[in-house]
């Protein structure tokens, strides 16, 4: 069940923290709506290294379509393997 406080609870917000535990933010709403997540700081940089290996992936996946793929002696030559 997700942790939903509202911004007005950060005025304890020792209180606030001690919810926070890895894998379980805390949702805060503002004026009734969601606004701002407080996240675990390995969460959030496992989040981080996540969005940058889809970007890459993505990359990959646009070159292949526009070039081709190489061969895997190709590819070792580029590498120097």
């Amino acid at each position: 069940m997700p942790n939903i406080k509202p911004v007005s609870d950060l005025r304890n917000y020792n209180e606030v923290l001690k919810d926070i535990t890895a894998g379980d933010p805390v949702y805060l709403t503002k004026n009734g709506r969601g606004r701002y997540v407080i996240m675990d700081m390995d969460d959030y940089e496992k989040t981080q290294s996540i969005i940058k290996l889809l970007g890459k992936l993505s990359e990959a996946e646009q070159s292949v379509a526009q070039n081709g793929w190489i061969s895997a002696d190709e590819a070792r030559k580029i590498l120097g393997v």
